[in-house]
């Protein structure tokens, strides 16, 4: 078992009546992805700013890479790489000045950071935008070079608020490919998404957080498979065949069939892929049953929320998520590099 790089235990936070934080606990061994779900407001992005050093807990305790976030805060800012919701780029900098800056703020050298910001302004495509200032950069253009800066010291451990949010599908893999490669470097990560297949394919483990506790943890085919694994649906032509649909669909179920009337849809849980959809083919053509659509599918993100939060997904509310909190003790709700790069200006 790989030791821990990021543990919480009962971590406690809250602003004013609001229990962002209800007794969190989590463990993340080292070079593995912890991918952080929930409903709006579920304490996601409270627990990465408690980890983060943004925030102190009430109570509880966490430590990243061995470092107690508590007593030795600064410690932990230095070995780790944080990009939150928004971007948190210099609009006034070009691409490569924001990246030299934050280099040159962790004690680079002028030509290493330089070095360092040419490399990942590649690596993210932004190359042909480097001496573009950052104002005139599009949203998703401004959320690399965001993730580029956490990942200019090439920190053990990232925290990454919802990474891909704004990215086109394009881009959006294309950093699925980055956090592959760094975890596969041997970096660690807990990612917080909106998206089941982003954590589907990056994250080694999922913990569904709701109302500031986590409430179910297991791979994406584990949580998956607690509201019922795959479904088979039927839409038939005829709403007069739908009872003989119902019997012949019940050899197949693992339960309760739904019935639609008004769409003449039937839904059935089954087990065993597309060889089960083949054989209800098969059997409902025998019967003489005319189909109108037909489909194997699996649980949704929206299906894993409601089923173990009974909440809608944060994609359906439209909200970012805020936890109704302020900022942290010291006026900076930003990255923590961010943070420190303000300090730096004063």
């Amino acid at each position: 078992m790989s030791e821990a790089a990021i543990s919480a235990e009962g971590l406690v936070r809250t602003f004013g009546d609001v229990r962002a934080l209800d007794g969190v606990d989590l463990e993340v061994p080292e070079a593995t992805v912890l991918g952080l779900l929930g409903p709006n407001g579920a304490g996601k992005t409270t627990a990465v700013r408690v980890l983060t050093t943004l925030l102190r807990p009430d109570s509880g305790r966490a430590s990243v890479a061995g470092v107690d976030v508590l007593k030795h805060p600064d410690k932990v800012r230095s070995l780790i790489g944080l990009s939150g919701q928004y971007a948190a780029v210099d609009e006034y900098l070009t691409g490569q000045e924001n990246l030299q800056m934050v280099g040159e703020l962790y004690q680079m050298s002028a030509r290493e950071a330089k070095a360092r910001a040419r490399e990942l302004l590649k690596r993210f495509s932004l190359d042909d935008a480097a001496g573009r200032i950052a104002k005139t950069y599009s949203g998703g253009m401004r959320r690399r070079l965001d993730l580029a800066a956490a990942l200019v010291v090439r920190p053990p451990v990232m925290f990454l608020d919802e990474p891909t949010t704004g990215l086109d599908p394009r881009n959006r893999m294309a950093l699925w490919e980055v956090i592959e490669e760094l975890v596969g470097e041997g970096t660690t990560l807990l990612l917080t998404t909106q998206y089941l297949e982003e954590a589907d394919r990056l994250a080694h483990d999922i913990a569904v957080v709701d109302r500031g506790r986590v409430i179910a943890r297991g791979t994406a085919d584990q949580l998956k498979a607690q509201i019922g694994g795959e479904r088979v649906e039927v839409v038939v032509t005829d709403s007069a065949a739908l009872p003989l649909a119902v019997e012949a669909l019940a050899p197949y179920a693992i339960g309760e069939p739904t019935v639609e009337p008004h769409t003449r849809r039937i839904t059935v849980p089954v087990t065993g892929g597309a060889r089960v959809l083949a054989d209800v083919i098969r059997d409902l053509d025998a019967r003489g049953i005319l189909i109108h659509d037909i489909g194997l599918r699996r649980p949704t993100l929206d299906d894993v929320f409601l089923s173990l939060t009974g909440h809608v997904t944060e994609a359906e509310e439209g909200g970012d998520e805020d936890e109704g909190g302020p900022q942290s003790p010291d006026g900076e709700t930003g990255a923590g590099r961010r943070a420190g790069r303000k300090k730096a200006r004063v």
